[in-house]
């Protein structure tokens, strides 16, 4: 992230906006340098955007005054729904917490998200599509668990050294395990791939790519195992930590994977 060094820097960034505006409104909510009055001022941003924004800070400055064993259940709720991940909430806590601390503490709470089923049809008829995603602004599920198979972690969005050829992979990979019989799962957020295309595969979850997500479906789901080797840079970076979590990995072990990814070994 930016870091602004004064508050006429924040003030110049509103002004004239670049790629860091966002990161500029985020510090000076934070910091509590300019208020949202000022800043819709600055930038003409809608106050209902900004007070969005705000709720989040809010959220935060509520966390930092617990210990984790302190954090109420209302509050974890909270945290999840403005968007705090669980290694967030355990950097922001008083006196820290890991990550996997966070998770035992907020699932014991039976704070975990819901699937829902993305409606392509604009309400006209019945959604039959399996194109999901999971929130934790829900209360039930859409769709029961899929009771085993075999999940891919798609290639995330395009960017140099992870491109088009990794999408062929994943689809590939999708296709190879339907023909087998297996249930294929696939996990990505990039629209622009045939991956997301909802009839490619038996499941679609447009999600972000990260341990604490995969997490959430491979449990929830009970997956047989998770493909990583066929997405490129995110997935093998998933790699190791995925395969500490308890996850089984299927195909090229996560020490292979780390050991082609580290040139020092």
């Amino acid at each position: 992230s930016y870091k602004f060094e004064s508050v006429e820097a924040l003030k110049q960034e509103l002004d004239v906006p670049t790629d860091r505006r966002v990161f500029a409104i985020a510090q000076a909510l934070h910091e509590k340098s300019l208020s949202v009055a000022e800043i819709h001022e600055i930038t003409k941003i809608d106050h209902w955007f900004l007070r969005r924004l705000e709720n989040i800070v809010k959220c935060w400055d509520a966390m930092e005054s617990f210990n984790l064993a302190d954090v109420s259940k209302d509050l974890m709720r909270e945290a999840k729904k403005v968007g705090y991940s669980d290694s967030q909430i355990g950097g922001i806590v008083k006196g820290g917490a890991t990550e996997d601390q966070v998770r035992e503490k907020r699932i014991g709470y039976g704070i975990v998200p819901v699937v829902k089923q993305i409606d392509t049809l604009a309400a006209e008829y019945p959604a039959a599509t399996n194109y999901l995603y999971m929130t934790y602004h829900g209360t039930s599920d859409d769709l029961e668990c899929a009771e085993g198979g075999v999940a891919v972690i798609g290639s995330g969005a395009y960017r140099i050294g992870s491109s088009i050829e990794f999408d062929w992979c994943g689809v590939s990979a999708i296709r190879a395990l339907r023909q087998r019989g297996y249930k294929a799962t696939m996990i990505n957020y990039n629209p622009e791939t045939v991956s997301t295309d909802y009839d490619e595969c038996d499941r679609l979850y447009f999600e972000e790519l990260n341990r604490e997500r995969v997490l959430d479906i491979y449990h929830r789901d009970k997956c047989d195992g998770v493909v990583v080797s066929v997405g490129g840079q995110i997935p093998n970076g998933l790699a190791i930590p995925l395969d500490k979590a308890g996850v089984k990995i299927l195909g090229t072990s996560a020490a292979m994977i780390d050991n082609a990814e580290d040139r020092n070994k």
